[in-house]
């Protein structure tokens, strides 16, 4: 008998298995951590606290053209606050002194160094109307408005014995003084003050007012 011949294999038409690819270690997902604990914030310094605040005061200060309160603000720094804001506050109270230098020069006569005083008091800035009071005090002893402007000042600013002082002095240097104050609505925070009273509605008898019935102690 003849051998039949064995059938040819048909080779698998079957694709091979991919293998999967081995994670490297790096790409597995890690353990998380726990966050590093932040370390305690030292306690602020007070004073540096404090010296900040004047800084930053007095540039304010400065941007509202307030040079007399910002010269003060600064001077403090530079005097005891820290050395990294005391350089600083050097260059701006230079700045600072500069302006004031001008402006006080820049008045041909003690009314006008006057008016712009008042200016000053009408806008709520009674520390910088003080000191250009003070300067016209200064410079004109016999000014008897810069006394009077300077008593309208403190009595706005709540300064009654202040205000007293300088009232009893400009009307010494001027009595027209005492018949403009009566009708004065800037002296209403001292129209309930006996001394107010006394002094502007004074006794036919009684002396007229000297400075040293209100002399600075």
């Amino acid at each position: 008998m003849k051998k039949k011949v064995a059938a040819n294999v048909k080779r698998s038409t079957a694709k091979p298995q991919k293998t999967q690819p081995v994670r490297k270690p790096s790409a597995m997902s890690a353990k998380k951590m726990p966050p590093p604990q932040q370390k305690p914030a030292p306690r602020e310094d007070p004073v540096f606290a404090q010296a900040v605040q004047n800084y930053e005061a007095g540039i304010k200060a400065m941007q509202e053209h307030k040079f007399e309160k910002a010269k003060g603000l600064l001077e403090k720094i530079v005097a005891s606050g820290p050395r990294e804001l005391a350089d600083r506050a050097r260059l701006y109270l230079n700045s600072c002194n500069q302006q004031l230098r001008e402006t006080s020069s820049s008045f041909k006569t003690h009314e006008e160094h006057f008016d712009f005083a008042v200016s000053l008091m009408n806008a709520g800035q009674y520390e910088q109307a003080r000191g250009h009071m003070e300067k016209i005090m200064k410079q004109s002893p016999q000014a008897d408005f810069a006394y009077y402007g300077m008593a309208i000042v403190e009595c706005l600013a709540g300064q009654v014995e202040s205000s007293l002082k300088n009232l009893s002095e400009a009307i010494r240097l001027n009595p027209q003084n005492r018949f403009q104050a009566r009708n004065d609505s800037d002296f209403q925070n001292m129209a309930d003050d006996p001394r107010f009273t006394e002094l502007l509605y004074p006794e036919p008898t009684d002396p007229p007012p000297s400075g040293s019935d209100f002399k600075r102690r």
